[in-house]
């Protein structure tokens, strides 16, 4: 059962569509079974990007066969967009993306709601990327979303959207003082949606399950990072699906005993976007000698904002192997360190004076919270060409070293660039794969 999961440690961004890229190549079958558009995986193949919100980014290897699960959030125009995108630039998309019945679907009140909501809660607000994906969620699970298997289905369309957007319609206009929406308008436009999305709809779950009764190679590509999961995240500054390992199960409709491997992805340093807690933030000074962020490869895929930059967490990323079970780490963009002469490492927390025995969970505890550090020696020397482990600078493989103790997992995975080549597998995740690309 060579199921593999990919999923990001930190609070995204942190380098998983690279490493589901060069996973892909030994894959047969690539699975988004949570998040929406909200998320974003840059792949760069012979200096061309390509940018994925929906579809799995494994996609551009020919023989990949890639789903989207039922956990999804999907916004049917931005969907469309990125396939007219991706075959544009000779990706074939038809007859190798499959969609899941079972995914929601974002509509257009669902992104009015999620801008009003944010514009109500002032200061307070998130910084959601106003895409609808939580309010999408929240119609999920008050049992009043629309699903895939509605949307291509004209005739359940038009009597769940017409029941669905009287409430939606009361709210936006009682409640935000906002305009209701045409029920004419709307279900013309989501009518046109499902006629060209149906031929992609098809009993994902199952066709998983076969595949990996048949012990094939399928990688689970997990949204987003584990510090947004709406449960165990920096609440309530988080997403609005789990983004942890046994949500990447519960997404896809697939049992966690088929998985036989799960690679946490983690950057060499920490970055968060929006609002929210980041204990190792770096002060004016050090920013200043780090590279810019477009340098650094430090603006968002979806949203086109500048990340903010910390030192790296190793209390934050010694949770997260515990909270996904992790079994290995893929550490990414150790390059962005290269000319510094300095780099730290967050070990503990302390708060009132105090080192903390457990983490943080409440927003107040975040506040409060202090990192403690200790200081390594900068290799200063680039490392974007280093095709081995021991052609790293000697101050490099102490710096990673650390990093595996304390964090509690080897690293299977170094990369330091974005292209494909610059990486180095210390450990093959999928062990024997039965299963070889022609």
């Amino acid at each position: 059962m060579p199921g593999v999961i990919v999923v990001g440690m930190q609070w995204g961004d942190e380098g998983k569509g690279k490493m589901i890229d060069l996973l892909s190549e030994q894959a047969r079958y690539v699975v988004r079974s949570q998040g929406g558009n909200n998320a974003g995986h840059t792949i760069a193949v012979r200096g061309e990007e390509y940018r994925f919100h929906l579809i799995p980014s494994g996609v551009l290897y020919p023989h990949i066969r890639a789903y989207i699960g039922g956990g999804v959030a999907i916004d049917p125009e931005v969907l469309l967009k990125e396939i007219e995108e991706l075959e544009s630039k000779g990706i074939k998309i038809r007859g190798r993306l499959f969609i899941s019945p079972y995914a929601h679907i974002i509509l257009p009140y669902h992104r009015e709601l999620d801008k009003l909501q944010e514009k109500r809660k002032g200061s307070a607000a998130i910084g959601t990327t106003g895409r609808g994906i939580g309010p999408c969620y929240t119609d999920r699970v008050a049992r009043v979303g629309i699903r895939m298997c509605q949307l291509v289905d004209k005739t359940i369309l038009k009597d769940a959207l017409r029941e669905t957007l009287a409430w939606k319609n009361e709210e936006i206009e009682k409640l935000f003082q906002g305009q209701p929406l045409n029920f004419e308008k709307l279900f013309e436009e989501c009518n046109t949606y499902g006629k060209k999305l149906a031929e992609f709809v098809a009993p994902v779950e199952e066709e998983l399950a076969v595949a990996l009764k048949k012990g094939e190679p399928v990688l689970f590509e997990g949204a987003h990072g584990t510090f947004l999961d709406v449960t165990f995240g920096t609440y309530p500054f988080v997403t609005s699906s789990s983004t942890i390992s046994a949500g990447v199960c519960a997404g896809a409709g697939i049992g966690p005993t088929r998985i036989d491997h799960t690679l946490g992805v983690v950057k060499a340093y920490t970055t968060r976007v929006g609002n929210g807690p980041l204990p190792t933030a770096l002060s004016s000074d050090e920013e200043r000698q780090f590279l810019d962020h477009t340098q650094a490869r430090e603006v968002g895929t979806t949203t086109g904002r500048k990340r903010r930059i910390g030192w790296f967490d190793a209390p934050l990323v010694r949770h997260s192997v515990h909270l996904n079970g992790a079994d290995s780490l893929a550490i990414t963009k150790l390059d962005v360190l290269d000319q510094l002469p300095e780099i730290k490492i967050c070990v503990g927390y302390q708060r009132a004076g105090k080192r903390l025995t457990t983490f943080p969970a409440s927003s107040q505890e975040w506040q409060e919270v202090q990192p403690i550090y200790e200081t390594h020696r900068g290799w200063q020397t680039s490392t974007r060409d280093i095709v081995s482990l021991e052609d790293l600078p000697k101050q490099a493989r102490s710096y990673l070293e650390r990093l595996e103790e304390l964090c509690e997992a080897p690293i299977s995975f170094l990369s330091t660039g974005p292209e494909r080549h610059q990486t180095l597998k210390l450990r093959d995740v999928f062990k024997s794969p039965s299963f070889s690309p022609s």
